[in-house]
């Protein structure tokens, strides 16, 4: 094979694994779809072996069941399609009992059925007592069900035939019509162990969230050192920033003699590159492509969080989130020519200075602790410089 094809062959493998992290539930139809299943062989060799992740390529769906390295890792929910906001607990279980209608429903659906599924499984003893009261009386209620069917659509699970959810928030009879598409619905748990093998009367969440993610004990060395090599691999490609010290021992000494092993191989498949710190490692994306959340970012939001990266970075020691809201209104009189109105009202510095620390907790950036803030290692770059603002007519 000719030097120019093996380099052909890696852009593609590159472009198709980057596609599978960033979506790693693929649908027919598209390009990235292609790629996955022309190099499917080796790239579920990689995973596999690296991640212990399995990918599972048909005609119809590329799936790649990663279970996350951490459980206890709150800062990416799930979030409207169109707003961008965070599911709320409300979400997630109108997610579950949307999924579990579709389960039992024809190949093909209305929106009305959905919501008489729905309507139904809240009726359950176990989710009233929860507190989840679900009608479809209001917009608002109704507007909780049409997030998560267009998140549904954006996996690819459903397939909207005619209608528009838009006008069924109007007015409920505004029927939508839609195709289930079972194959993808079928890929959608990424569990260790089907979900009906769990004790559905254990009470306790983070348990049963741990069974089915939970996986074999190695019970010799080759497959510890297999198990560590997993483990740090899936939180490298997971998380913006892998810290040494918040790492178990056993992890923190296999990564120090590992760490080019590992790197390379990521770079070689991803081309994401490694930046190293006696604090911990980075794997940084020269493309700026494989991440769900920007800094900095254009916008007051996006300004917000990093004036409040800054003033973390050169504070001496920990802000409480009370001081910080208080930084938020000083720096909305300061830059209320270029923010937007709404922000300088009295109510929105609270949750201005909300989204950027969660933004900045999510970037591994800040830990926070009640309402203490503290400035992690990697924030120390943003105390070099203050943040240059450039009008849109000065870069033309």
């Amino acid at each position: 094979m000719s030097t120019a094809l093996v380099t052909d062959a890696q852009a593609e493998r590159r472009r198709a694994a980057r596609a599978l992290l960033a979506s790693p539930l693929l649908t027919s139809g598209s390009e990235e779809f292609r790629l996955v299943r022309k190099h499917g062989g080796e790239l579920a060799s990689w995973f596999t072996h690296e991640t212990g992740w399995r990918l599972v390529v048909d005609a119809e769906t590329a799936r790649l069941y990663k279970t996350p390295a951490r459980l206890d890792d709150a800062t990416r929910p799930a979030r409207a399609p169109r707003t961008r906001v965070p599911f709320t607990r409300r979400r997630y279980v109108l997610l579950c009992l949307a999924l579990a209608t579709l389960e039992r429903a024809d190949g093909q659906t209305t929106l009305g059925r959905l919501a008489e599924g729905v309507l139904t499984g809240t009726a359950d003893p176990v989710i009233a007592d929860a507190g989840i009261v679900f009608r479809m009386e209001r917009r608002e209620e109704r507007s909780d069900l049409v997030a998560v069917v267009r998140l549904l659509l954006e996996w690819g699970v459903l397939h909207r035939v005619s209608g528009d959810e838009e006008a069924y928030l109007s007015e409920a009879s505004n029927d939508v019509l839609y195709d289930v598409r079972r194959r993808v619905l079928a890929a959608l748990p990424a569990a260790t162990r089907g979900p009906s093998t769990i004790e559905a009367a254990d009470p306790d969440p983070d348990q049963r969230l741990g069974a089915l993610t939970s996986e074999v004990a190695p019970d010799t060395e080759e497959l510890r050192l297999r198990a560590l090599r997993h483990r740090l691999t899936r939180r490298l490609l997971d998380d913006p920033v892998l810290y040494y010290a918040e790492l178990p021992e056993d992890e923190r000494a296999y990564l120090v003699s590992q760490r080019y092993a590992i790197t390379r191989r990521i770079t070689e498949l991803t081309g994401l590159v490694p930046e190293a710190r006696a604090e911990g490692i980075a794997m940084v994306d020269p493309d700026d492509e494989l991440t769900d959340l920007r800094m900095p970012e254009q916008g007051t939001d996006g300004h917000v969080t990093l004036l409040i990266a800054t003033h973390l970075a050169e504070a001496d020691g920990p802000r409480n989130e009370e001081q910080l809201v208080a930084l938020v209104k000083e720096l909305a009189i300061r830059h209320r020519s270029y923010w937007r109105k709404s922000a300088a009202e009295p109510a929105a510095a609270a949750e201005l200075a909300a989204q950027a620390l969660d933004r900045l907790a999510a970037l591994g950036l800040v830990s926070r602790n009640g309402e203490t803030v503290t400035a992690k290692p990697a924030l120390v770059r943003y105390a070099l410089a203050a943040p240059t603002i450039r009008k849109a007519r000065s870069r033309a």
